[in-house]
C-alpha cells in the first residue's frame, strides 16, 4: 500500500510544481496591480495567507491523500479552497483597485447581474450538492480534467457568492446587514441536504474510496464518509458564523451611532432630540 503511495507522489510532484509556480507567478501579478493603490499589512496578510492554504490543499501531498485514499480529506481540501481562500482573496484587495477593475461602466451591468444575492446563493449552494451527489462525484473523481473543470466552476461561483457576503463595493451590491444576514441564513440551509447525506446515511456511496484507507486503515469507508460530511458542515457554519458576527457587528456600530442632523446626549432625557447649535 505504501507503495502505491510512493508511485503516486512520482507523479503528482509535477503538478504540486505547476501549482507553485503558478501562485508565485499570481502573487507577483497582485503586488504589481496593487502597486498603485494603498495596501495595508492586514490585507497583505490576508492574501499571502489565502495563497499558502490555496498550495497547502491544492499542491502539497495533503491533495494526493484527497485524491484517491481519503474522501475526507478530499471534503476538507475542497471546504478550504471555497469557504476560507476566496473571502480572504477579495479582503486583501484596496476598494480603489476594485473600483478601476470592476466597476467600469462596461462590466457594471454584468457584475450587478452576477452578484444579485439570491441567484448567487444558489447558484454555489446547489451547484456543491450536485458535485458531491454519488452518480457525479464517482464519474468526476475518475475524469481528472471533468474533475478539475468541476472545481474551477466551483471557485468561481464561491468567489461571486463571497463577494456579495463581503460587499467589498458599496455602490455595486447595495445590501443592508439584514438582507446579508438573511443571505449566509439561506445559504447554510441550501447546504443543508448534502450535509445531513453524508453524516447519516447507512453505507458509503463514493467507489473510490470503499477499498479501504492506506493512511488510516482503522477508518472505515462510512466513517471516512461522515468524516467528511463533518468538514463540510463544520467549516461551512464557521466561515458564514465569523461572516455573521463582522455584519452583525457593523449592524450594531451603525446602530448606535447619533443622528448627524439630530445629535442628541445620553445622559440627557428629552421626548425627542433636539438640533445641536
Amino acid at each position: 500500500m505504501s507503495g502505491n503511495l510512493i508511485s503516486h507522489y512520482g507523479s503528482f510532484k509535477f503538478w504540486g510544481v505547476g501549482v507553485f509556480v503558478m501562485l508565485v507567478l499570481l502573487s507577483l501579478l497582485y503586488m504589481k496591480l496593487t502597486s498603485k493603490y494603498k495596501v495595508t499589512s492586514k490585507q497583505k496578510l490576508f492574501f499571502f495567507t489565502a495563497v499558502v492554504l490555496f498550495y497547502l490543499f491544492k499542491g502539497s501531498p495533503i491533495a494526493l491523500v484527497s485524491g484517491d485514499q481519503l474522501f475526507s480529506a478530499h471534503v476538507l481540501q475542497l471546504m478550504v479552497v471555497l469557504f476560507v481562500v476566496p473571502p480572504l482573496c477579495i479582503m486583501s484587495l484596496p476598494v480603489d483597485f476594485l473600483r478601476s477593475y470592476f466597476w467600469s461602466y462596461q462590466k457594471r451591468r454584468v457584475m450587478k447581474w452576477l452578484t444579485h444575492p439570491f441567484p448567487s446563493a444558489l447558484l454555489f449552494n446547489i451547484s456543491l450538492s450536485v458535485y458531491f451527489a454519488p452518480p457525479v462525484f464517482n464519474m468526476a473523481i475518475s475524469h481528472s480534467v471533468l474533475l478539475q473543470s468541476l472545481q474551477t466552476l466551483l471557485l468561481l461561483f464561491a468567489f461571486i457568492m463571497w463577494w456579495t457576503i463581503i460587499t467589498p463595493l458599496p455602490e455595486m451590491t447595495k445590501l443592508s446587514e439584514q438582507v446579508r444576514v438573511l443571505y449566509i441564513f439561506l445559504a447554510s440551509l441550501l447546504l443543508l441536504p448534502i450535509g445531513i447525506f453524508l453524516l447519516a446515511t447507512g453505507h458509503p456511496h463514493y467507489m473510490l474510496y470503499q477499498a479501504g484507507q492506506q493512511i488510516l486503515p482503522s477508518l472505515s469507508a462510512l466513517g471516512d464518509q461522515q468524516l467528511g460530511g463533518g468538514f463540510l458542515k463544520g467549516i461551512q457554519l464557521t466561515t458564514y458564523g465569523i461572516a455573521l458576527f463582522i455584519i452583525m457587528s457593523r449592524w450594531a456600530k451603525k446602530e448606535e451611532e447619533p443622528d448627524d442632523d439630530y445629535p442628541y446626549y445620553a445622559r440627557e432625557s428629552f421626548n425627542v432630540p433636539y438640533k445641536k447649535k
